[in-house]
Parts: structure tokens; C-alpha cells; sequence
């Protein structure tokens, strides 16, 4: 029988770690000190050139902390030996972390949670009734003062809220505190001592600059477990807030959030939360792009409801502008060339501003901070924003000095600020559409969410041109002014041939001009003249006779099974 080869290539190693194992080290042969000396110093010096060319990474400071801790030289943690007394030596791994260790590496993310609420959206199509209710998750984070921030569109319409804690198996009944929908940020608290037992509230950090590291922690859809992705700052602007239709201060980060991730903070290096994940930019041209509510919205969120024990909202200027960046245009208006500012163009007739203001003044300065030809202003070194996030940064009710050139005269005003009326309102903030029906003609006022119900999340393409020049351009007159439209005809033989009416603004009544549904309600119900005449745009008009309009209500709510012709809050 042949004996097995010998495979070429080095020896085997011994098994690793076990100290009875020795390596016999190969025979030694007679070579004389000052030879040896010279071998030496030859190979020593070979191996610093070695070293300086290749050179060795640097260990992390994760590393060297480790090392550290467990009292080991950072310089020997990937090579450390033990000698077993006979020249033998056998490699030693480090100590490996402990699941204790790891998980007290970031102690905030204890204070986040997952956010349960159960939705019950209005109807705007039968506003009478209400959708299906709906179940969502989302995340969370405890503050000061037992309480816990988190999105308003994560407890939009909520009928029942609930909190879980990490690692625990508990979901705790949550009260809803303020809801702010221009801010997206919504305020809870939980009466259950028991959730606030061993957990340290969130501690807010400063506004982060660019290019700093932010690490958004939640509860993404796709597990039950928390979530940590990490990312940096790459850009900070006034943003579009989707769900308030606002603009207000914002982070764009490059690390991923998704459906969930909305209530979540986002932590800094220092562990300190800088923001509130809220949405993403969705688009097939661009990816891991996510915005984030900074400190300065936050902290104005929670200040104004501890101010007011309510939620009262941004205030602005009420104005619209344009920029003045043309010499000419700047010349014509009679500015100095070391004079920047913009020009109003419209002046909300509701505001305060517009006792002070006029058309065509120039805003030069906005509480002593001059303003640029293009809106803005300085931020932060190397850094500019517009003008809005100054008034953003006030609160409702109080004064701002606004500085502006009129007729080549500079004059200052002491204004007081206000929250925004628009003619169709961006949000319903929870209240159940109003509504009045009379012959099966079913009255409403439009808005926002109204839209979006009946036209989709398109609605600003597929909605008629009349409602979306109003809701883009049109100005309220008062401050009870709505739009009025008839939304749909319940079909009976009374109102025959007027079944094709679908969301038609409803201009006048027997000539009388229609500012609200309140208004127009009281009218119809008071009327003693022989027909209803309802004056519609595009000069269409719907005639019905009085006695027979009224009986023939009670039949059509009758077969639609409406508990009511009229809305709680227009009978009061």
C-alpha cells in the first residue's frame, strides 16, 4: 500500500487558543554575535520600510474605548499572545462585548415607542356619515413633563390612540393633548404611572449644520422591532409641509425613512434629538431622500402650548411679495442702490397687516433684519433663508417691527401677527364637514381635505379650474367668508333635470349674495317668497317651489337614511 502523498505548502496550525499545544521551533545552527547582531539589524530595518509603505489603519475610537474598558493596550488588541512557559505562544482573542454593553451604547432609544391609533375619517362625499374606521402604526418619543411627541398625520381623525413602550408587551391608552397640522407635530400623554417607569425622557439638541450625522430611530412598517438608520445633513431650507400645506423650517437627510418611521426623533452624535422624521420624497429620479421637523419648529410647537394651553399655530405676515432683483423695477420704486427688500403684491384683507400696509410697499427689514432682493435673509455662516422663517419663529398674537419704503419714505410699523384665513382652509383640524340639504340638494363648503376626497391626491390636476383658481389665488373678504357649492343632487322627482350639478360654487340666493353655508341655510329656512332661487357660476340657475321643496326634504332624507337636513354646528 503506497504511502499517502505529502502536500506541498506550509505546516498546519495547531488548534488556537489551547495552551497544551506547542510548536517545536526548528533546529538552530551555530552562527557567530556579531553576525547574528547584523542579521538583525538588517530584518528590523526591512520592517519599518515595510511598515512605513503599507502602513496599518488606524482602529476606530469604538475600538480603542473597547480596549480600553477591558483594560487591554489598543496597540496589541488584534495580537495578543500568552507564552506557555516552553517558547510556545498561542494566539488570544479579545473579549466580545456583552448584550448589556450594547445595548446601553444609546440609552435615548428607550424612550421611543410605537405610536397605535385607530382613524375614523369624515365623509366629505355623504359628509352625514363617516369611512370605515382604519388601523395605522407609527413611532414616538418621550419628553419632559410625561409626554410624547409625535406626528399629527399619525393621529389624524383619531378615535383611539395607543403607546407601546420598547421591549415591552403593554400598549398603554394615550390622551391627545394638541394636535398641530401646520407643523405636523402632535402632543400626547398617558395617565398609567406605569409607562413612565424606568424610561428618561428625549433631551433636545441644537440645530445641526451640514454634513452632521443624524441617526433616525422608529417603527418602520415591516417589523415589530426598532428601526436605526444613520445618514447626514444635507440640506436645510423652508420646506413644503405636505400635511399642513405650510412652509416652514426643515432638514433633508439622506438616510431612509419610511411608513412608520413618522413620529420618530432623529438623534445627533451626542445622543440629543434634533428632529422629528415626517415624510420623504418619493420620485423615481432620486433615492434615501428625508425630511426631518427641526429643534426651532419643535420647541415653537411645545412653548405655544405651554403658553396658551392650546395649540394656536404659526403666525405670518398675510402678505404676498416680489422679489426685487431687477435694477429697473428697483429704480422705478424709488430705492437707493444700497436699498434691498421686496414688493408687495396682495395684502390678505383679513390680516392685521393690512391696517399698515399697502400695495407696493417695500419690506426693507423684519424686526431689525434686513431682508435681500430675493426674500432672504442671513441664517448661519455661509448661509441664507427667507424671510418667512423669521415671522414663523413668533407666535400668534405678537408684535414684529416691519420697516417699508413708501413713496421714497421709509415708515415702520408695529404689526401684530396672526394665523392664516384662507377662503378654502388646507385642514378641518378633526371637525366633521358641515353640510345643508333642501330638495335633495346637497350644500357644503370646500376645502382642502374635500378636495383630496373627491378629486384624489391629484386633486390639483384633476379638479374643475374654477375651485383650483380659488383655492391657489383667491382671498377671503372676511372672516366668515366660505365657498359654498352644491356637491351632489340626490336624485327625486322634484329636482328633475338638475342631476348633473357636481360641485358648483353657489354665487347668490333670490339675489341675495351667499358668504357662508350658516348664511345660506338660514336664508332657505326663512324663505317666504314662492320659489328658491339658487344663482350658480357659469351663469346657471336652479328654481324650486318653496312649500313643495321643504315636504319633498323629509321624503329624501327618508330614503337615504340621513339622520338630518342641517349639520350640528349650523344649528346653533
Amino acid at each position: 500500500m503506497e504511502e499517502p502523498k505529502r502536500k506541498r505548502g506550509r505546516k498546519s496550525k495547531k488548534t488556537v487558543g489551547d495552551p497544551m499545544v506547542s510548536t517545536p521551533g526548528p533546529a538552530s545552527s551555530p552562527v557567530d554575535d556579531a553576525e547574528e547582531a547584523e542579521i538583525a539589524e538588517t530584518e528590523s530595518a526591512s520592517t519599518r520600510r515595510t511598515r512605513r509603505a503599507t502602513g496599518r489603519p488606524r482602529k476606530s475610537p469604538v475600538v480603542i474605548a473597547q480596549c480600553k474598558e477591558n483594560g487591554i493596550s489598543p496597540r496589541r488588541s488584534s495580537r495578543l499572545v500568552e507564552n506557555n512557559g516552553d517558547g510556545a505562544v498561542a494566539k488570544v482573542d479579545p473579549p466580545q462585548p456583552q448584550w448589556a454593553d450594547v445595548g446601553k451604547v444609546v440609552p435615548s432609544m428607550d424612550a421611543v415607542v410605537k405610536v397605535f391609533c385607530v382613524h375614523t375619517e369624515p365623509n366629505f362625499s355623504l359628509p352625514w356619515q363617516r369611512k370605515r374606521q382604519y388601523s395605522s402604526s407609527s413611532s414616538g418619543f418621550i419628553i419632559a413633563g410625561r409626554r410624547v411627541l409625535t406626528n399629527a398625520h399619525s393621529v389624524e381623525h383619531y378615535t383611539q390612540v395607543k403607546l407601546k413602550k420598547r421591549g415591552s408587551d403593554t400598549k398603554y391608552l394615550a390622551t391627545v393633548l394638541a394636535i398641530g397640522t401646520e407643523c405636523d407635530i402632535a402632543l400626547l400623554t398617558v395617565k398609567d404611572d406605569e409607562f413612565w417607569e424606568g424610561v428618561s425622557p428625549v433631551e433636545f439638541g441644537s440645530l445641526p449644520a451640514l454634513q452632521d450625522a443624524v441617526t433616525v430611530v422608529g417603527y418602520p412598517i415591516g417589523g415589530d422591532t426598532i428601526s436605526v438608520t444613520s445618514g447626514v445633513v444635507s440640506r436645510m431650507e423652508i420646506l413644503s409641509y405636505v400635511h399642513g400645506s405650510t412652509e416652514l423650517l426643515g432638514l433633508q437627510i439622506d438616510a431612509a425613512i419610511n411608513s412608520g418611521n413618522s413620529g420618530g426623533p432623529a438623534f445627533n452624535d451626542k445622543g440629543k434629538c434634533v428632529g422629528i422624521a415626517f415624510q420623504s420624497l418619493k420620485h423615481e429620479d432620486v433615492e434615501n431622500i428625508g425630511y426631518v421637523i427641526p429643534t426651532p419648529v419643535i420647541t415653537h410647537f411645545i412653548q405655544d402650548y405651554e403658553k396658551s394651553g392650546e395649540y394656536t399655530g404659526f403666525p405670518i405676515l398675510g402678505v404676498e411679495w416680489q422679489k426685487m432683483e431687477n435694477p429697473d423695477l428697483r429704480k422705478a420704486m424709488g430705492m437707493a442702490p444700497d436699498q434691498k427688500g421686496v414688493r408687495i403684491r396682495r395684502i390678505e384683507p383679513t390680516s392685521p397687516e393690512s391696517r399698515y400696509l399697502k400695495h407696493s410697499d417695500i419690506i426693507l427689514s423684519f424686526d431689525g433684519i434686513d431682508i435681500a432682493n430675493d426674500g432672504t435673509v442671513p441664517f448661519r455662516h455661509g448661509e441664507r433663508i427667507g424671510f418667512s422663517y423669521l415671522v414663523s419663529q413668533k407666535y400668534t398674537g405678537e408684535n414684529a417691527v416691519v420697516k417699508v419704503l413708501r413713496d421714497s419714505k421709509i415708515h415702520e410699523f408695529n404689526v401684530k401677527l396672526s394665523t392664516h384665513k384662507r377662503l378654502i382652509p388646507a385642514h378641518v383640524k378633526g371637525k366633521p364637514p358641515s353640510y345643508y340639504i333642501i330638495a335633495g340638494f346637497v350644500f357644503t363648503t370646500i376645502s382642502v381635505p374635500y378636495l383630496r376626497s373627491e378629486y384624489g391626491k391629484d386633486y390639483e390636476y384633476d379638479a374643475p379650474v374654477k375651485l383650483l383658481d380659488k383655492h391657489l389665488h383667491a382671498m377671503a373678504q372676511s372672516e366668515d367668508e366660505q365657498l359654498v357649492v352644491i356637491s351632489q343632487v340626490l336624485v327625486a322627482d322634484i329636482n328633475i333635470g338638475y342631476e348633473d350639478i357636481v360641485n358648483t360654487q353657489v354665487l347668490a340666493f333670490n339675489g341675495k349674495p351667499v358668504k357662508n353655508l350658516k348664511r345660506l341655510a338660514s336664508m332657505v329656512e326663512n324663505c317666504n317668497d314662492e320659489f328658491l332661487k339658487f344663482e350658480l357660476e357659469y351663469q346657471q340657475l336652479v328654481v324650486l317651489q318653496t312649500e313643495t321643496a321643504k315636504a319633498a326634504t323629509l321624503d329624501i332624507l327618508t330614503t337615504h337614511c340621513i339622520p338630518s337636513a342641517i349639520s350640528e354646528d349650523l344649528k346653533t
